[in-house]
């Protein structure tokens, strides 16, 4: 079966040897299709995620895969691993080199590991149950990380995502009594402490792009739910923090409408004027 050593590790291997092939693509260049929501897809997001479940069978056979191109492959172990093998197919298109790549694995009592990669800086960001949160750069040793200790909700630094398809009334609320940011590594941020917290919302967010998020944050001390307080795994938002600040941001959030009108926002992505930026699709 493995023992949670075993797949954390395996994990690591397999998001890194994909890694490689995601950076040649990336320098190759990449032509993209739309998919039926309207996000892009390229041939290389295919090639990737086939290699990922090549290389997890190669380890795993009886692992179940839900991959975000080709769907789900049933397994008999009890365990599943959730892929997203290039996160941010408008930036790979567009030659913007933070694209990432997400792993998680999961088994009956929630996630086993979760690893996010940075194929181009080759940086990885793991965690694994009951064994914290790591940050490693390729050539170096991985280093544990733990989120910020700021307390005061007044002036957090907070990263935003996909803030163009926001309600006036969920950028005001929060540009009264934040420092707002562009995307900084968003959830990764969070868990290395680089920035307090992260709002994430707007265009809907498949499973893969959440898996991990609790695992990865949570090992560094945070906590993370979608914008209502609820489990993130099952909403289509996202408030990840150092943990400390997150009842008083969900005081800020919970009760506002969040998305602009939606004609809008799915008019602007079908017309790729609203780029698919990463943490999600």
């Amino acid at each position: 079966m493995g023992s949670d050593d075993d797949i954390l590790h395996h994990a690591i291997e397999v998001a890194s040897t994909a890694s490689r092939l995601a950076a040649e693509r990336f320098a190759e260049g990449a032509a993209a299709t739309q998919k039926e929501d309207g996000t892009e897809v390229t041939r290389a997001d295919v090639e990737v995620e086939k290699l990922l479940g090549s290389l997890i069978r190669s380890r795993f056979p009886d692992d179940a895969i839900m991959g975000e191109e080709q769907g789900e492959s049933e397994g008999h172990s009890g365990r599943r691993w959730v892929l997203d093998p290039i996160n941010g197919t408008s930036l790979f298109v567009r030659r913007i080199p933070t694209f990432n790549m997400l792993l998680a694995v999961e088994d009956s009592r929630g996630c086993v590991a979760s690893v996010v990669s940075y194929p181009v800086t080759r940086e990885l960001y793991f965690a694994g149950r009951g064994k914290g949160s790591w940050h490693q750069i390729a050539g170096s040793k991985p280093r544990r990380i733990a989120v910020s200790d700021t307390r005061e909700r007044r002036a957090a630094m907070v990263s935003t995502l996909n803030c163009a398809t926001w309600s006036e009334e969920l950028v005001l609320a929060l540009h009264r009594e934040l420092f707002l940011l562009p995307m900084l590594k968003g959830t990764q941020g969070v868990a290395e402490g680089m920035t307090d917290a992260c709002v994430v919302a707007g265009h809907p967010m498949d499973y893969s792009d959440v898996a991990g998020m609790p695992l990865l944050v949570g090992e560094a001390g945070g906590r993370v739910t979608d914008l209502r307080g609820e489990d993130v795994r099952t909403g289509s938002t996202v408030l990840a923090s150092n943990g400390h600040l997150h009842e008083a941001l969900l005081e800020l959030v919970r009760d506002l409408d969040i998305d602009r009108d939606e004609r809008f926002a799915a008019s602007e992505l079908n017309q790729g004027r609203l780029p698919d930026t990463g943490e999600h699709r």
